[in-house]
């Protein structure tokens, strides 16, 4: 995976008109955020190959202003690429909320899990996995997202009735 990106990034001439210690600054930046960028990207794309490049996509908007990108504005640039996906933004307020939850406690495989979390609407799948995988705070996610930290908030609980839903039904 890293090669792949690095391979594109050095190929689209990202470092070309940088010194050799700028180029040694965003290698570093580039291997310091890969992994995580390619693990969003896949979460919300399903594919290994669209993931790849949409982690690259990333990557070069966020060096393409020619300073070293902070990780808010590699995040900024991933959203961004997203939302060209999709629409990013407005939460599905509408889903029904069972009134009775099966008790999922028991034996859950993993891939129901993995299979609930891709079958979820986009801003609650990039809430759930902002704060429930990366650890982000509500406030940063709602000012990635361009939401309240109470709507993120409420996206986080949407998206974890929906998996509960999904992997209730997948049982």
């Amino acid at each position: 995976m890293a090669s792949f990106f690095q391979g594109v990034i050095e190929n689209m001439a990202i470092f070309a008109p940088a010194t050799e210690t700028k180029g040694a600054e965003y290698s570093e930046i580039y291997n310091e955020h890969c992994h995580r960028i390619y693990s969003l990207a896949f979460w919300m794309t399903d594919h290994e190959l669209a993931a790849e490049e949409l982690a690259a996509h990333t990557f070069l908007r966020a060096f393409s202003s020619g300073t070293a990108p902070s990780t808010e504005q590699i995040d900024q640039a991933f959203l961004n690429e997203v939302r060209e996906l999709t629409v990013i933004g407005n939460l599905t307020l509408n889903s029904p909320i069972s009134p009775e939850l099966p008790s999922i406690r028991g034996n859950v495989k993993r891939v129901h899990l993995e299979r609930a979390v891709v079958q979820l609407p986009a801003t609650e799948k990039l809430v759930f996995l902002l704060h429930d995988v990366e650890g982000y705070q509500h406030e940063r996610i709602g000012k990635l997202l361009g939401i309240t930290a109470d709507e993120s908030k409420f996206g986080l609980h949407q998206a974890r009735v929906q998996i509960r839903e999904l992997v209730a039904r997948m049982q």
